[in-house]
């Protein structure tokens, strides 16, 4: 359905713009129909960069970002609308989404307005009716309130449901629930299960491993920018390889004991000016001397399941 292919974003920084910053770096893969693909990284790895460049609110630097085989960013006039109808976002903040002084139901009117204009003003509110419905919320409880009047989760659905009225086929959730409650979290993520068994596919942009375990088909992990690991969620949660992984996987939480230190505390000296490395080799406690002169591909250890590491992978490609 939707493939990325070698994508990179580089920013400008500094006064003049003389500076740069990649925030991603060679970034491929492809999410398929009724799939959930989490992308999992910490802050600045790049993960919503990837998010707003397939919703076309970012273009790459280069690449190509792909639906249904076609570019993106090639679409114009109804084609493009076309693709809105079928790809939509929901972020992080429900609050940021709405206009205060607006009742939060304009979302859909927006909706009808701009893909909906000729549909009847009574089969418009059944196609809402239902849509809400569909994410759990009672329509009397939630139409013509304003938005400080519903709480985190109801706004989140709400958001959900504005995005089913077009009959979207991939829903990009980036950090949907992080602002949310814990017992509002279960019911949000139930939710997109749901609608992956409905037939929808979702990339589901999380810092949160537990979170991309629990509702994901697949993982791509994240860092600086560039995918150290991907694969079937199950099997990398089973055997991480890339060290990384590793250390995410030792820095989730647990509740029969006291949070001890991860054993990755390595910090050893930046790649050289000029060479180019692994973009993890300052902190990896497994790194050897190719590690800081050549980047290393993302190699296919076992079915399904990739690592760019040259001790763990075993595939590098120089960088020059």
């Amino acid at each position: 359905m939707l493939a990325l292919e070698n994508v990179t974003k580089v920013y400008r920084t500094g006064a003049l713009g003389l500076r740069k910053l990649i925030a991603v770096s060679e970034v491929s893969f492809e999410i398929g129909e009724r799939e959930i693909v989490a992308l999992i990284g910490e802050s600045g790895s790049g993960k919503t960069t990837i998010g707003k460049m397939i919703l076309r609110l970012f273009r790459p630097t280069s690449g190509v970002i792909r639906f249904e085989g076609k570019d993106i960013f090639s679409l114009r006039g109804p084609a493009l609308k076309d693709y809105y109808r079928q790809v939509q976002g929901v972020f992080q903040d429900p609050f940021a989404s709405y206009n205060p002084i607006f009742k939060a139901d304009r979302v859909f009117a927006l909706i009808r307005e701009e893909f909906y204009p000729r549909i009847r003003r009574s089969a418009w509110e059944q196609r809402v009716e239902e849509a809400l419905r569909a994410v759990g919320l009672n329509p009397s409880d939630v139409l013509g309130k304003y938005p400080h009047q519903l709480s985190g989760g109801q706004l989140q659905r709400f958001l959900i449901a504005r995005a089913l009225l077009l009959d979207i086929r991939l829903l990009v959730a980036d950090e949907i629930i992080s602002m949310l409650d814990a017992s509002t979290r279960i019911d949000v993520l139930n939710l997109l299960g749901d609608l992956r068994d409905r037939g929808l596919s979702i990339l589901f942009i999380t810092h949160d491993l537990s979170l991309g375990y629990y509702i994901s088909d697949r993982s791509i992990v994240l860092y600086r920018g560039r995918i150290v690991e991907m694969g079937a969620t199950e099997r990398i949660y089973a055997r991480p390889l890339h060290p990384y992984t590793e250390m995410l996987m030792e820095s989730i939480p647990r509740i029969d004991g006291r949070w001890g230190a991860t054993s990755h505390r390595v910090e050893r000296s930046a790649v050289l000016p000029g060479a180019f490395g692994c973009v993890y080799y300052p902190r990896c406690p497994i790194a050897q001397e190719i590690c800081a002169r050549r980047v290393p591909e993302l190699a296919e250890v076992e079915a399904g399941h990739f690592v760019a590491c040259h001790v763990r992978g075993g595939a590098s490609s120089s960088a020059g």
